[in-house]
């Protein structure tokens, strides 16, 4: 059974004439606080931006290279998004959206595609510095660290990619979207196939060429999506990693710290800070 989609409530795209970076002032950051459901609906800009929760949680969707890619990203993660990206961004849990967007100046070279970054303390505190900062030597020096910050950030596989609507294989995008609706209803590609007509190797193929991941990469970023805003809501770790298709709680977690670097319990609403 499918899961029903929440009523988003959409929310203007903030495009003030104040808002673009500019070389003498070549990042800036913005602070919002959104709630459960907002949708900031599709739309693209000509500078790059950097954009994270300070708490909450967001999904931010992206279109680049006639593929779409939706990413889960909790308050230690942030999005890169290149300029002339089109993308929206969801609230799955209230939000206090952090956006930061950099001049050509100071975009690190060689990000032409989007990425997942570890956002670390001394990026956050950069970031909220630099909402109230006025021009002057003290905002210079935050902006040249804030971006250098960034540049070194560290980063990780969170997206979760999937065949574009028009252009991608049909049977490669039933088998995606059967597989986000219930992660725990099937762990092997084998057991999917039947269902969309389709052998083991052409599909295991598929994802090779048109998402650049394995079946098994790529289902573990869902299980990834699908876990967060879970455990953002409350729902006990043991109901999580069951719903996730896992046998056992320890088994989950072990997969989770890995691709997150952290426990489920940090990302869990009681322990979140």
């Amino acid at each position: 059974m499918k899961r029903k989609a929440p009523l988003l409530t959409p929310v203007p795209f903030d495009d003030s004439v104040k808002r673009p970076p500019t070389p003498q002032r070549p990042v800036r950051s913005r602070a919002r606080s959104l709630a459960m459901d907002a949708h900031i609906e599709p739309h693209q800009h000509p500078w790059a931006q950097f954009t994270y929760c300070a708490t909450g949680l967001m999904q931010v969707m992206v279109t680049q290279n006639d593929r779409q890619t939706t990413f889960i990203v909790p308050s230690t993660r942030a999005v890169w998004i290149p300029p002339q990206v089109q993308h929206n961004v969801v609230v799955l849990e209230t939000a206090e959206l952090r956006t930061v967007d950099l001049d050509p100046s100071v975009t690190p070279a060689g990000w032409t595609d989007c990425r997942v970054l570890v956002v670390s303390k001394l990026l956050r505190e950069l970031v909220h510095a630099l909402e109230d900062s006025q021009p002057g030597p003290r905002d210079d020096a935050i902006m040249t660290l804030a971006a250098d910050e960034i540049s070194r950030a560290d980063t990780q596989a969170l997206g979760v990619p999937m065949p574009h609507p028009e252009h991608g294989d049909k049977r490669l995008r039933a088998l995606c979207e059967a597989v986000l609706r219930d992660p725990a209803e099937k762990s092997q590609l084998k057991d999917w196939v039947a269902q969309v007509g389709a052998s083991e190797r052409t599909v295991a193929r598929l994802f090779r060429d048109e998402l650049g991941t394995s079946y098994q990469q790529w289902r573990q970023q869902a299980i990834l999506a699908h876990a967060l805003p879970l455990l953002a809501r409350g729902m006990p770790i043991s109901q999580v990693a069951a719903a996730s298709g896992y046998a056992s709680d320890s088994a989950f977690s072990a997969m989770f710290k890995q691709a997150m670097g952290r426990s489920p319990s940090h990302f869990h609403v009681r322990s979140s800070q």
